[in-house]
């Protein structure tokens, strides 16, 4: 083979390379777009407003039938979320998708599996209390809005980017190895060590409105919180050994140490 050859063919090589990073960009910013559409719709979707389906709106089909559709819905979110995230599962992802967007494809899964809960999610058409006209409910409207600020700010607290997905596929598009992530604790996970599940606890519970729909969908949410806090800290250990453990006996898991 002749040296122009070769040449060709490291040209060659190199579009290829250079058009793959690009590509993988692309859709790390797609997944993350998807993601943040989703977001907004679940603000909505939760608290009953601004969105043409909600938790409540009410669908004509028997109880039995929105009870078994609502709990298999919930299954497949917990599964998803839970099942992805494990080191074991990584492991075996990363042998059939690329590295670089590894966490952006988790990421997206994540907002399918969000939106197909949005778009079967079946009401029980029971309220249990109704506080709206209340004292109470400006209070739980804010309280509702607190969890979900506490949400994003704990993202940002540790690395939003990074965690979305888009922090990989801009290193991969610049050639750039990522740094290794040390433990570090900041802002409020000093004072709790998931926020950002407390953060959706509060948004999901602050409602002036309490239906069946949604009590069971808030149950269901904090069971899968709990076992997927167990589920993340077997991990967390693993990898961090007695630093994590340490910081496990100071700080409290759901309910904030203020002092």
């Amino acid at each position: 083979m002749t040296q122009s050859n070769l040449e060709n063919q490291s040209d060659s090589f190199n579009k290829s390379n250079i058009l793959r990073r690009i590509l993988f960009f692309i859709y790390g910013l797609v997944c993350y777009g998807i993601f943040l559409v989703t977001l907004l719709y679940a603000v909505g979707f939760f608290g009953n407003f601004l969105v043409p389906k909600s938790i409540d709106t009410v669908r004509t089909t028997s109880f039995i039938k929105a009870l078994i559709t609502d709990s298999l819905l919930l299954a497949v979110f917990g599964i998803q979320h839970s099942g992805m995230a494990r080191k074991g599962f990584k492991n075996v992802w990363t042998k059939i998708i690329p590295k670089p967007i590894e966490r952006s494809t988790y990421v997206l899964c994540a907002s399918l599996t969000l939106i197909l809960l949005f778009w079967q999610w079946q009401s029980l058409r029971i309220t249990l209390w109704d506080l709206s006209g209340t004292i109470a409910e400006p209070i739980l409207w804010c309280l509702c809005g607190l969890g979900w600020l506490i949400v994003l700010l704990s993202t940002f607290m540790i690395n939003h980017f990074e965690l979305f997905g888009l922090q990989q596929v801009l290193l991969n598009l610049i050639r750039k190895e990522p740094e290794e992530i040390n433990f570090k604790i900041v802002g409020f996970y000093n004072y709790v060590r998931h926020p950002i599940y407390l953060g959706f606890i509060i948004a999901f519970w602050s409602t002036p409105m309490m239906t069946l729909t949604h009590l069971f969908f808030s149950c269901g949410i904090l069971a899968y919180i709990l076992i997927g806090i167990f589920l993340e800290e077997k991990d967390l250990i693993a990898e961090y050994g007695n630093q994590y453990q340490e910081y496990k006996n100071i700080v409290s898991m759901l309910i904030p140490n203020l002092f």
